[in-house]
């Protein structure tokens, strides 16, 4: 199957749920999603087709306060859609990658920032394992969003913020986030898949405690372009 096409064709492009000036292919009740899963037992869910809390308020923490990205190096991870990695290319990033384990995501991905008229290069691996990246920020949304991969992310951005990254995580308090170690940066309310239709849940924008005070500074002080 051509998965560019089958996204173009069955999706439709529509605002995000983060900005009414980012564009993304979305699942509708027509999509037949179904398809593109096949019956395999490792198919991966089409989590990218859809707004999720997590990369919704981090990619409008970021469109806030652009100047965190501004000229830096960035990592989207898990970036599903690509909404937050197209976020920060909007706002000047220097450079953007979006990793995603999920071939199909990586299309949308690729896809999603054309429409948006962006660059966003896209890496197609499951980074966690890996040393930490080249990179000046990490944005990592609704990475928390079970135990077991928890229990994989959190030593990776721990291991990451310790060398100097920047680590920015959206997530809408689900139960496996490891709030305790954690430093509550800001919050919102923004809508969340398979929620009601226009409701709404809370959501926050989090550091990792090691470095939290001055990543809250960072993050919520004055655009020094504005």
């Amino acid at each position: 199957m051509d998965i560019a096409s089958f996204i173009t064709t069955n999706l439709r492009l529509e605002p995000s749920p983060a900005s009414l000036d980012i564009l993304l292919y979305t699942a509708h009740p027509g999509s037949r999603l179904s398809r593109l899963q096949g019956n395999t037992a490792d198919a991966k869910p089409p989590y990218w087709a859809y707004g999720w809390a997590g990369g919704t308020v981090l990619a409008r923490h970021i469109l806030k306060y652009p100047h965190i990205v501004f000229g830096r190096r960035v990592l989207d991870l898990g970036a599903g859609s690509g909404v937050v990695a197209i976020a920060a290319a909007k706002c000047g990033a220097a450079a953007v990658t979006a990793a995603e384990i999920d071939e199909n995501a990586a299309t949308a991905i690729r896809l999603n920032a054309a429409a948006n008229g962006v660059d966003v290069e896209v890496l197609v691996a499951n980074v966690l394992p890996m040393t930490p990246p080249a990179v000046d920020v990490i944005l990592a949304g609704d990475v928390f969003y079970d135990t077991d991969v928890a229990a994989d992310t959190l030593p990776f951005l721990v291991k990451c913020q310790a060398v100097g990254i920047d680590v920015l995580i959206g997530d809408p308090f689900r139960r496996s986030l490891p709030s305790d170690q954690l430093i509550l940066i800001a919050e919102h309310t923004v809508p969340d898949f398979g929620g009601p239709p226009g409701d709404e849940c809370r959501a926050g924008v989090f550091s990792i405690s090691l470095d939290a005070g001055r990543l809250a500074a960072v993050s919520t002080r004055p655009d020094p372009e504005a």
